[in-house]
């Protein structure tokens, strides 16, 4: 089945799209919120900030609630992580998608920000879509900002940044990564394999 790519001009498109191919997957980019109506698995990925995401975002809004109340699997990349929190440090006066209850906040001044490279992963609970990773695996960030759910059950994965950093969140039908799988070599190619197997169970 199709996975579609959110093309809302945020997102590092075809490194994405080469990886979820390269993995077996079926990726398509998208420009128009009716292209998600029936695909199999969606692909939210973003490079930017959080405010100018959400102004371009915001057209597939309504779409992408839909996708996510029919249990469609939706895979959200770095900024396209924070976004789905209530609101962000980064901008004040913007919304986000709310659909994980929290913020987003900036990383301590104590440390190097932004965060730019490899760091390992500590697992904080088992999901379908960290099947194959495992404690100290590594993987590639690029990031100031972090989401901080009222939950904590949502968060799946930390890594070590001057604080416990949100590195992945699960709920339901929706999987979320603040480091980028399409740049993390064979182990996020392993992730980016699980989403498509997902998608085809």
């Amino acid at each position: 089945m199709t996975i579609a790519i959110v093309d809302y001009g945020m997102g590092n498109l075809f490194s994405i799209y080469n990886a979820l191919d390269y993995v077996g997957g079926s990726p398509k980019i998208i420009s128009e919120p009716d292209e998600l109506a029936g695909v199999g698995g969606i692909v939210v990925p973003g490079v930017g900030a959080f405010g100018q995401c959400m102004d371009r975002l915001c057209r597939f809004e309504g779409a992408l609630n839909s996708a996510r109340e029919c249990g469609t699997p939706i895979f959200a990349i770095c900024i396209g992580l924070q976004v789905l929190f209530e609101e962000s440090e980064e901008s004040p006066t913007a919304r986000g998608l709310g659909w994980i209850k929290g913020r987003v906040v900036k990383l301590p001044l104590s440390v190097m920000i932004p965060q730019m490279g490899w760091n390992s992963l500590s697992i904080k609970r088992p999901v379908e879509m960290l099947q194959g990773i495992e404690d100290g695996d590594m993987f590639y960030f690029v990031h100031s900002y972090y989401g901080q759910p009222e939950d904590k059950s949502r968060i799946v994965a930390t890594t070590e940044h001057g604080v416990a950093v949100t590195a992945a969140i699960a709920r339901d039908n929706l999987f979320a990564t603040q480091f980028h799988p399409e740049k993390s070599g064979a182990k996020g190619l392993r992730i980016l394999e699980n989403f498509v197997r997902a998608i085809r169970c």
